[in-house]
């Protein structure tokens, strides 16, 4: 896998119970060679849960990273016009995150992030999140599916007896969804089984 020299920004959003899962493809990412620029929501920012509390995940962020975060939508918008991304990453990417992307909504320096990375026709990848993503946010899953520049981290139910229309993307597989994209290609498979055990 060659990343080397890549300019990545990563995007996350308030999928507090995927944190843990996120932050080491972020460290995977910089050991690739990657710059990696964080640029958090509000939420991510803000907001304390049983999950940990912000300023704890933002220190893991300096500490992995050692970049400037961009944390408003002033800072996110240069991405655009300065073309300072290779790739724009969403991980993970909330049901209310993906609904605004769809409908073209930019309220937040992540959703800033994805518009400018698109503006330049280059990369957007999503590694989704959501409890309702075979629920009424199927419209948005389905309008993101074939849009041009975008890209997914392949997915699947992660708990379909209790929840069955949650759907979460294999975490550990963005690297690799981020090599795909930057050549224009979705990896493959993107319908998977989110815990199944590969071994067995």
């Amino acid at each position: 896998m060659n990343l080397q020299g890549k300019t990545i920004g990563f995007g996350m959003t308030g999928s507090h119970c995927t944190y843990d899962e996120v932050l080491p493809q972020m460290k995977r990412l910089v050991d690739l060679g990657a710059r990696v620029i964080p640029i958090l929501s509000h939420t991510v920012q803000t907001v304390d849960s049983k999950f940990g509390e912000a300023r704890e995940w933002l220190d893991k962020i300096r500490g992995i990273t050692d970049e400037k975060m961009i944390t408003t939508v002033p800072e996110a918008e240069p991405i655009g016009p300065k073309k300072l991304l290779d790739c724009m990453l969403i991980a993970p990417c909330t049901g209310n995150s993906m609904a605004r992307l769809a409908n073209a909504l930019t309220d937040g320096p992540v959703l800033m992030g994805a518009k400018a990375q698109m503006r330049n026709r280059r990369p957007v990848v999503l590694a989704i999140s959501t409890n309702d993503a075979l629920g009424l946010n199927a419209a948005n899953l389905a309008r993101l599916l074939p849009a041009k520049y975008i890209y997914f981290v392949p997915f699947g139910q992660d708990a379909p007896e209790q929840k069955p229309n949650s759907l979460v993307a294999r975490m550990e597989w963005i690297p690799e969804t981020i090599e795909a994209a930057l050549t224009g290609k979705q990896i493959q498979p993107l319908i998977v089984e989110k815990y199944r055990d590969l071994t067995s």
